[in-house]
């Protein structure tokens, strides 16, 4: 079968992949049977500092609802509803599109723990809406969405797809025959004839088209690892951004656990821009997680603690510095929105924005 067929069994078949069974998925550290921790598990300023600019959005649209994709355990929704209600942000709505109905079920205990008086705002949808006007939220959501594998060996271009041996899962590849592969492959000049492997994200190009023609007035904010086209696909790039996730550890064997390991690929920005304006958004803007947070004011918020008060400022200043070193997730990290019916941009994109650089 195709790779991308497999990898979406893999995370997403009812009840036994991996984002739709019962694996802990998020945390801090392998002993919690965890695989992996995300910006809103690492630290609640994150979701402070994100309100921000959700809330300028709101306003500046005129809209009353958020709806959030793949809310994982529900930190970011708790965090988010308490930081808008804070700010003083109008709205009333806060939906939540998950298709594991484990993680609804932490999301739905998280935000009665965390953010009580603002869980009678919260909604889990079981469809997308036609239309709709607010903010779209998607943190660490194009990266989980399948990806098609294509390698490069001896020239030529093939299809790399998943086979059973003996029992055993490997790689299979079969030559390009479709004319509009072999065009898009053609088209991103690669240098040279060297082995070669690389993905497409069909998946992530369709729902980034759905949300933005969902859209009907306000915005759409999506974080994630990953490049611009140019740097996806360098030739020094030779095998491809796939990626295993399994108690902290990464590796790139995708059959290695399958339905109990997060697969994943690193987003091409490019191409997400390219989708998100051809439905007729307006791209808001682009840049790193790093110069977003701190536009936002991550480092006003990181203030507002006591730093006499070690125990608290210390492990809340070193969470704050991997959201924002390059080393870390600052850089590897990118913002991208879409807006309609906002005039101009926000102020997390005001300053080093790189929408030029797609």
């Amino acid at each position: 079968m195709p790779f991308d067929r497999y990898m979406e069994r893999a995370l997403y078949a009812p009840g036994l992949g991996y984002y739709s069974g019962g694996s802990v998925k998020f945390g801090r550290r392998a002993e919690d049977g965890s695989d992996f921790v995300t910006a809103p598990e690492l630290s609640p300023l994150f979701a402070q500092t994100l309100a921000r600019p959700i809330a300028q959005a709101l306003e500046a649209s005129g809209t009353h609802h958020v709806i959030e994709f793949g809310a994982g355990t529900g930190k970011l929704a708790s965090g988010l509803l308490n930081a808008l209600s804070a700010l003083g942000a109008q709205f009333d709505r806060y939906s939540i599109v998950d298709l594991s109905g484990e993680l609804r079920e932490r999301q739905r205990e998280t935000i009665e723990a965390q953010a009580p008086e603002m869980a009678a705002r919260v909604r889990w949808l079981d469809a997308l809406p036609e239309q709709f006007e607010g903010v779209v939220v998607g943190n660490e959501v194009l990266d989980a969405m399948p990806v098609r594998l294509f390698a490069r060996a001896s020239g030529q271009w093939h299809e790399r797809g998943v086979a059973m041996k003996d029992g055993a899962l490997h790689f299979e590849d079969r030559a390009v025959h479709s004319t509009h592969d072999a065009a898009f492959l053609r088209d991103l000049e690669i240098d040279g004839d060297d082995d070669y492997v690389t993905e497409t994200h069909e998946a992530a190009l369709a729902f980034t088209r759905t949300v933005c023609t969902m859209l009907t007035r306000g915005a759409a904010i999506l974080i994630d690892y990953g490049f611009p086209r140019h740097e996806y696909y360098h030739a020094q790039r030779t095998q491809g951004t796939l990626m295993c996730h399994y108690r902290h550890r990464a590796h790139g064997d995708p059959f290695l656990y399958p339905g109990l390991q997060d697969i994943t690929s690193h987003v091409e920005f490019t191409g997400i821009a390219e989708a998100g304006v051809d439905t007729g958004a307006d791209l808001l803007g682009y840049t790193s997680q790093a110069r977003f947070l701190m536009n936002a004011g991550i480092t006003e918020e990181l203030s507002a603690i006591d730093p006499s008060e070690i125990p608290n400022f210390l492990p809340a200043a070193n969470a704050v510095q991997k959201l924002l070193s390059e080393a870390e997730m600052g850089e590897l990290f990118k913002v991208i929105a879409f807006s309609r019916g906002i005039d101009g941009t926000l102020d997390a994109f005001a300053r080093g924005d790189r929408s030029h650089t797609l």
